[in-house]
């Protein structure tokens, strides 16, 4: 009788979690691995304070985030760039309407060894060094050294917006390495006396040195003021005005406790600049 109970009593916990799982609520998010730490310590906080809540989050790209939202794969898609017209018209063929939401501001940062002596490049010099028309840290006042530039990958936005602010539509040269995350970069960078890269500004840490850019460093006042040239906003993309669980989360993200969130990850708050929701058309 005890073990006939028992088997009862299993097969009741049993069920209950199944029960459980199948109610729990999920929300995808996926892209943009400049917002991916946000996205992280958001999750983390939310369904910390929403047990039945999961929330599944991966990188990739601001490209694929947007590609899984326009093939209905994902509720949110983190971009670090504005999504493009052909995507809203890719978009709207498959019955989708993306909306963005500001999430923080962000600045681009250029990024070298600790041990190189250079501490400031113009917005020109940049340009010069991706295009491969400086090849050499002597010509900008560094060392006798060929330069290693290193780059995101053209799924990323960032390299987008590095390429309008920065290379203003030129090519990249073809000798930079591609990496594929801002955590690539800083890693290579690290390891790299000759090498230059650039990252968001959440992933600057002691194993790189963060250039100025034109004399102006890249801070947070600097970022909102837009007197740092490469700062750009960051972005959270649904299908349409969201709804749900997805909606709450959103709201959690803008909210003063979810802001502070975005400043302990490293990147600027929404408050003084923000930008409403809105459908792109």
């Amino acid at each position: 009788m005890n073990g006939v109970l028992k088997k009862l009593a299993a097969v009741s916990l049993g069920l209950l979690f199944l029960t459980g799982t199948a109610l729990a609520e999920t929300i995808v998010i996926k892209g943009s691995t400049t917002v991916l730490p946000i996205a992280q310590v958001a999750l983390e906080a939310y369904m910390k304070a929403h047990p039945g809540v999961n929330i599944s989050l991966s990188g990739g790209g601001s490209g694929d985030g947007i590609k899984a939202l326009i093939d209905k794969s994902t509720h949110i898609a983190n971009s670090s760039r504005e999504i493009k017209a052909s995507e809203i018209d890719l978009a709207k063929s498959k019955g989708v309407a993306p909306t963005e939401t500001v999430v923080a501001v962000d600045a681009i940062v250029p990024i070298v060894h600790p041990k190189n002596k250079v501490r400031d490049l113009s917005i020109d010099q940049l340009s010069q060094i991706y295009q491969g028309k400086i090849s050499n840290w002597k010509d900008v006042g560094g060392e006798d050294l060929k330069i290693v530039v290193i780059s995101r990958d053209s799924s990323s936005g960032t390299f987008e917006a590095w390429g309008e602010m920065v290379l203003h539509k030129a090519k990249v040269a073809p000798r930079a390495q591609m990496q594929a995350s801002n955590g690539a970069i800083v890693q290579a960078v690290s390891k790299n006396r000759y090498a230059i890269g650039y990252v968001g500004l959440g992933y600057l840490n002691r194993s790189v040195k963060a250039l100025t850019v034109g004399g102006v460093p890249a801070t947070a006042a600097n970022a909102i003021a837009k007197t740092y040239p490469v700062s750009r906003p960051l972005y959270m993309y649904t299908d349409g005005k969201p709804t749900g669980e997805t909606a709450r989360f959103l709201k959690f993200v803008l909210s003063p406790a979810g802001q502070n969130l975005v400043e302990k990850a490293g990147f600027v708050p929404v408050t003084k600049a923000k930008k409403p929701a809105k459908t792109r058309k």
